[in-house]
């Protein structure tokens, strides 16, 4: 069962913030799928036939939230997209949180890396399969 059918990220200016989830979401096969003036998505939002996508919103809000203990996990299907959605954080204003690399204390096959959005929301990729 999935258990997110949508998320929403929130950042005080979505023309800084739109560089770096444009190249982190190509990194991981993700498509946009509209860019508006106050907020950009991604993925493929559920329908009646179709009910097991994920869909992700980036919101400018005043009101932005970094709690350091809220992220937000991202599937990667290899382990060199988890590698490229690093890369491409970091190239597109991210800083590093975490470096891709397997987090055995999760289970023996989590490869995953960590990074900052320009505001600091923490996002994550991760690849639970094996090489």
């Amino acid at each position: 069962m999935f258990v997110l059918d949508h998320v929403s990220i929130t950042v005080p200016d979505l023309a800084l913030a739109r560089p770096f989830y444009d190249a982190t979401m190509a990194a991981l096969g993700v498509d946009k799928v509209y860019d508006r003036a106050d907020a950009i998505g991604y993925g493929v939002r559920c329908s009646a036939r179709e009910d097991y996508h994920t869909f992700l919103a980036i919101y400018e809000s005043a009101e932005a939230n970094t709690d350091p203990r809220r992220h937000w996990c991202f599937k990667a299907s290899t382990r060199p997209q988890v590698v490229a959605f690093y890369e491409a954080g970091l190239a597109h204003g991210g800083t590093d949180d975490g470096p891709p690399g397997l987090r055995a204390h999760y289970h023996p096959t989590y490869f995953a890396a960590f990074l900052k959005d320009p505001f600091g929301n923490r996002v994550e990729a991760v690849c639970h399969r094996g090489e």
